[in-house]
């Protein structure tokens, strides 16, 4: 019997290495081609409509690669059981890329078949983490499934508008899938942030605080199930400013002055500030004191964006057994991933007239970003870990 490994190389090791790679080259190719099809130097046919391909694959498609590699990474630690490798890993990992190529070929394919490829890769993503943490019993993990199986309902929800099933529920599949990813990341926060502070900085203690992580979560839950039901405007305000206040607290409360010295540190504060900025916007919008746009781009180029970017750039060294320091160039990778929120969200409350051209700036930024990551981890993510150790 043939046992060789079609795919035995380090990028297929563990869950981080091939996803994030994925989402880094996803970052930049995404974006060019959005960039392209909605300034009309592209026209192609494409089985999602213009503005829902660019949410859909910002979110299943760049944000989703971040979560599985990071889940498939994490649930290995917590539980001591193997995730997927080699082979198989290879495989989800095509599954993925297929899901993103599938859609320009909208003229030579069924839109059933596009749907399937790209739906079925979270259903197998849950199968493959739900395994080790139901042997071993590891229930705090499940609420991860949880969220992954909300995921699945939103991209559900996108493709059943695209199939004529449903008429008007993509627009509440994208809100879905924005209000899982940031609920995830606050999640994760809690988890991971305070312990990140304490191995980063020596003689650091952060107190976590419950009563904080309630608030701060339940007041995020209560915003976007506001948001999702078309609730009245007073009470989603008041929910979206009660998360700002809850989560700002809670941010506060894990504040170090000293990390500001470290990159790989303040990164992931600046994405959560962007967060609780998404909220305060969300306040305002439920008035109509500015566009609702703003308010979902903080969520998602800020919160998601920067985060995920902070996330991978620490896992990624923590799991290669490097150095936890960011390199130069990371460094201004991170300083240009929050000028680009700072372009796309702020900018425009102040000079709306220069729209077009804060798009343009905000697009070059954000893809000087992932570019530097990319050149920075591409050779990490491929290379055996320095310490020797598997992984």
């Amino acid at each position: 019997m043939n046992t060789h490994k079609i795919f035995n190389t380090p990028l297929f090791n563990l869950g981080f290495r091939v996803f994030f790679a994925l989402a880094g080259l996803s970052a930049l190719i995404l974006i060019v081609l959005w960039n392209a099809i909605f300034n009309g130097h592209l026209n192609t046919q494409n089985y999602f409509h213009s503005n829902y391909w660019h949410a859909h694959e910002m979110l299943i498609g760049y944000s989703v690669a971040v979560i599985s590699g990071f889940l498939l990474t994490a649930v290995k630690n917590w539980t001591g059981k193997a995730t997927l490798s080699g082979d198989r890993l290879a495989g989800l990992a095509i599954l993925w890329l297929y899901g993103r190529i599938l859609p320009f070929y909208a003229n030579s394919l069924p839109d059933g078949i596009i749907a399937f490829v790209d739906f079925i890769f979270l259903p197998i993503l849950i199968y493959q983490i739900s395994k080790p943490i139901i042997q071993t019993k590891y229930y705090p993990a499940s609420v991860f499934i949880v969220l992954l199986l909300l995921l699945t309902l939103g991209n559900g929800l996108i493709h059943a508008q695209m199939l004529d099933i449903y008429q008007n529920t993509a627009d509440s599949g994208i809100k879905l899938l924005v209000a899982t990813l940031v609920v995830l990341i606050l999640i994760l926060a809690g988890r991971v942030l305070p312990f990140f502070v304490e191995k980063g900085l020596s003689g650091i203690i952060i107190i976590r605080n419950p009563l904080f992580d309630t608030l701060s979560i339940g007041s995020a839950l209560l915003t976007f199930t506001l948001m999702l039901s078309n609730s009245s405007h007073i009470l989603l305000g008041l929910a979206a400013l009660t998360a700002t206040v809850s989560n700002g607290l809670r941010l506060f409360s894990w504040y170090v002055q000293r990390i500001w010295y470290v990159p790989l540190l303040w990164i992931l504060y600046a994405g959560y500030c962007w967060i609780i900025l998404g909220f305060f916007l969300s306040s305002l919008a439920a008035f109509n004191w500015v566009n609702p746009a703003l308010a979902l781009h903080a969520f998602t180029i800020g919160g998601i964006g920067v985060l995920t970017l902070g996330m991978m750039a620490r896992v990624s060294l923590g799991h290669t057994g490097r150095t936890l320091k960011a390199s130069n160039a990371m460094a201004l990778a991170f300083v240009l991933i929050n000028l680009t929120v700072i372009i796309r969200v702020l900018l425009p409350i102040v000079f709306p007239q220069w729209y077009n051209f804060l798009m343009y700036a905000s697009t070059v930024s954000w893809l000087t970003a992932f570019s530097l990551f990319m050149f920075v981890y591409a050779p990490i993510l491929n290379s055996p870990r320095i310490d020797g150790l598997e992984g």
